[in-house]
């Protein structure tokens, strides 16, 4: 698929019952940009005459996803700087509250992460992430951390979570990593967090002989089916210091899939750069938390960008 940034139909389903073909959860996925400008509730009926509830995507140009994050440790919604446990910031002791405060404003994603799982290798908060989807309230929520095994990912998806997000798992096994794509088609995204250009596992506290690149074409040789991929630039993350934009580019280069930047995006001059470059999306934490930009002129940028 061309990455020209052209409008592209798209229509997302969520719930229990698929939009048009049951077997899929998506018409069309254009290089991971939605065109939508705005969300309308649907209540259709799903398996065993139960209410879905979902949403539908107005096509009208290309907006840059928006990403606003919660990252979970012990059940909190905390920040760290460049992933070290040990630099933690609490924000909040009620997830959920934080979920819903950032749908009020207008977001149409939300990306979480399980900092307790990334580190031990299972799902820690399942209870705030229960409330982070009940926020939700149907919205796309993809969630990274501790996603290394079949059976995490039915469960999560279980919750009601859209997408998982894995890295640990598939940089040591990119045939299974692939595999679970083909099973899961358009749900998985490859989180490839980079130290020095090279990939970082274990919550980031180990560091692999494997480039950020190798990783991503070694898994677009395996699928197509991967949804994205999930680039965090581990030195700028949490430090408010602007995005790599030059890594970002790298790897954008290099991607068949859909690139969502992570780490350092803090200001509206970084998201117009990568609007420019015509980044996927855009994953925004601490500068969100401290105020050095107001989620609603983020998302209104990114619309405006599409006019």
């Amino acid at each position: 698929m061309e990455r020209s940034g052209k409008p592209l139909g798209l229509a997302i389903r969520l719930g229990v019952a698929k939009w048009g073909n049951p077997d899929k959860l998506s018409v069309e996925r254009g290089y991971g940009i939605f065109n939508a400008v705005s969300l309308d509730l649907l209540q259709t009926e799903g398996h065993g005459g139960r209410s879905s509830r979902s949403y539908q995507l107005h096509t009208k140009g290309v907006i840059v996803e928006i990403w606003p994050a919660i990252d979970l440790l012990g059940g909190r919604c905390v920040r760290l700087q460049q992933g070290d446990y040990a630099r933690e910031t609490v924000f909040s002791d009620q997830p959920g509250e934080i979920a819903k405060r950032w749908f009020e404003q207008g977001a149409l994603f939300l990306h979480c992460v399980d900092l307790d799982g990334a580190k031990t290798g299972s799902i820690v908060n399942e209870s705030a992430l229960r409330s982070i989807v009940e926020a939700a309230q149907g919205r796309p929520v993809q969630l990274g951390g501790g996603v290394r095994d079949a059976k995490t990912i039915d469960r999560l998806f279980g919750l009601g979570l859209q997408r998982l997000v894995v890295g640990t798992a598939a940089l040591r096994d990119p045939d299974w990593f692939a595999s679970m794509c083909e099973q899961h088609p358009g749900r998985l995204v490859l989180g490839v967090d980079a130290r020095d250009g090279m990939v970082a596992t274990e919550g980031w506290l180990e560091t692999s002989n494997t480039p950020a690149s190798e990783l991503i074409q070694s898994v677009g040789k395996r699928t197509q089916h991967c949804a994205a991929v999930v680039y965090t630039d581990i030195a700028r993350d949490g430090m408010l210091a602007g995005p790599n934009l030059i890594s970002y580019a790298e790897v954008q280069a290099c991607s068949p899939f859909p690139v969502i930047a992570s780490g350092g995006v803090t200001s509206l001059d970084d998201v117009r750069a990568l609007i420019r470059m015509q980044a996927a999306g855009a994953i925004i934490g601490r500068s969100l938390y401290e105020g050095h930009m107001d989620l609603r002129e983020v998302l209104d940028l990114s619309r405006r960008s599409a006019e």
